[in-house]
């Protein structure tokens, strides 16, 4: 053994302590030292690194992730802790007898045929390293080549947030070549080294991690997979990451707080109209607050190319609570209306009275006088005629229309279908309904308190119901 160190110490001191260059004389003395049972690792002669092993070579490719590091939404990218294998078959290698394998130096494989891996959404990089680099090289007896590799990589996810925040992300990472063809090359997945015996992803195996705002989740996808481009097409083995986002924090944040703005909205109808600061306070501070919220919320989440769906959804309770509003401002408008027309009504009762009592029209012929029975009751030597019952109809009448706080301009309008009649009987219906707006009793207000959570109850079943579909579709489709 302790010949073998001066040989040792030269070679060190040839390579100055940096890595090995793809040197034949250097890797074959390196080999000599590593193997001290006087087994000499001999690459044949005829050997060419330029040439897959066979025709139709079949690479494997194993990924075991340790840790998902971070989701980058704005930039659209993942970055994983993972620990590759790549492993295939080379019948022009050999082991020593009686050796189940051999670690080769990191740069011996600079002497041997490796397959040019791409990563087709790979964006960095990084080869994990302590005291050294987490890398390594080596031969099976079975003359299966393993190369092992710990990194730090990232790679480009695109992503569409049209159903933030239940929108689910699906992810590709494909492993292929970018010079050889199928005809040469093909990529398969493998969980382990098939020399080991052991078959594919078991269920004891993590394949599911959780962040603070997604669940991520990775599947290798066994089909075939073909990338065409350059001279034809490339073999490529696919694994898929699916991101689900956890909801029960925006549940808690958005959805929850601004639904119940929307409720608390609804009490303003139990308010009396007459009391404006109590009323405008609570509806334009919850206004207001749901306004800050829907800005939070679009500044804090990531962007779309349309309206996401958290955004749908502030936008609806903000127009539901503005709706409670101008609620308001009508009843508001119909009470100062019907102030106005209680002096126009006034001015009608006194006008009826003063044609009730006046006396009878003197131009009354011989025989209308003889026709018409004159009805009364002497009092005190004076007989005091009563209304006919014409006249006794027309007055019950005008008290029905003044209970019934009818608009004269009903009673008023002209017959006939010309543009003035329309316009007559236009204004009327308007009159009509701002009256009902400005009723003391607060009618409009009872018919809003039942109709805005109508409203509500129907546009939240008709939200959840429509973007919870489009959830599930996105989160089962597959990558064509």
């Amino acid at each position: 053994m302790w010949t073998l160190l001066p040989p040792l110490l030269a070679l060190l001191a040839l390579a100055g302590g940096a890595a090995f260059t793809p040197d034949r004389d250097l890797l074959e003395c390196a080999s000599q030292i590593l193997y001290m049972d006087q087994h000499v690792y001999d690459i044949p002669k005829s050997y060419n690194r330029n040439n897959p092993p066979d025709k139709n070579t079949t690479v494997y490719v194993g990924v075991n992730v340790n840790r998902v590091s971070g989701v980058d939404e704005n930039k659209e990218e993942i970055t994983l802790d993972v620990f590759l294998q790549v492993s295939w078959a080379d019948s022009r290698l050999h082991v020593p007898p009686n050796m189940p394998f051999i670690d080769l130096p990191w740069e011996f494989r600079a002497l041997i045929w490796t397959p040019d891996l791409y990563i087709w959404q790979l964006q960095t990089m990084r080869i994990l390293s302590v005291l050294q680099e987490m890398a390594s090289l080596r031969l099976y007896s079975n003359r299966t080549v393993s190369v092992s590799i710990g990194a730090t990589i990232t790679i480009k996810c695109e992503m569409d947030f049209v159903l933030y925040p239940l929108d689910v992300q699906n992810c590709a990472m494909d492993f292929s070549s970018y010079k050889y063809t199928t005809q040469d090359v093909r990529f398969e997945w493998r969980a382990v080294a098939p020399w080991l015996g052991i078959g594919p992803v078991g269920s004891e195996q993590r394949n599911h991690f959780r962040l603070p705002k997604y669940v991520v989740t990775f599947v290798t996808d066994k089909s075939n997979h073909i990338r065409t481009f350059g001279e034809g097409e490339h073999s490529a083995a696919r694994m898929q990451i699916k991101l689900s986002r956890e909801l029960r924090s925006y549940l808690l944040e958005s959805y929850l707080p601004s639904s119940l703005f929307v409720i608390i909205s609804w009490g303003s109808f139990c308010v009396i109209p007459e009391i404006v600061p109590g009323r405008m306070v609570l509806l334009v501070t919850t206004l207001l607050s749901l306004v800050t919220m829907f800005d939070t919320v679009s500044t804090n989440s990531p962007d779309a190319l349309e309206l996401k769906c958290i955004e749908v959804w502030l936008i609806s309770c903000t127009i539901f609570v503005f709706l409670a509003l101008m609620e308001y401002f009508v009843v508001l408008f119909g009470i100062r209306y019907d102030k106005s027309w209680s002096r126009r009504r006034a001015d009608l009762r006194r006008a009826a009275s003063a044609a009730q009592l006046a006396p009878p029209p003197l131009h009354i012929n011989h025989s209308q006088r003889l026709s018409t029975p004159v009805t009364g009751t002497p009092q005190g030597g004076v007989f005091s005629p009563t209304l006919s019952v014409e006249e006794d109809g027309f007055k019950q009448q005008m008290e029905h229309q003044t209970i019934q706080r009818d608009s004269p301009i009903l009673e008023s309008m002209p017959s006939g279908n010309g543009p003035s009649s329309f316009l007559m009987r236009l204004g009327a219906k308007v009159d009509r309904g701002v009256m009902f707006c400005g009723a003391q009793h607060g009618t409009l207000d009872k018919f809003a308190l039942m109709l805005f959570p109508m409203c509500f109850c129907l546009f939240t079943i008709i939200y959840w119901t429509t973007y919870l579909s489009e959830a599930h579709r996105a989160s089962a489709a597959r990558f064509k």
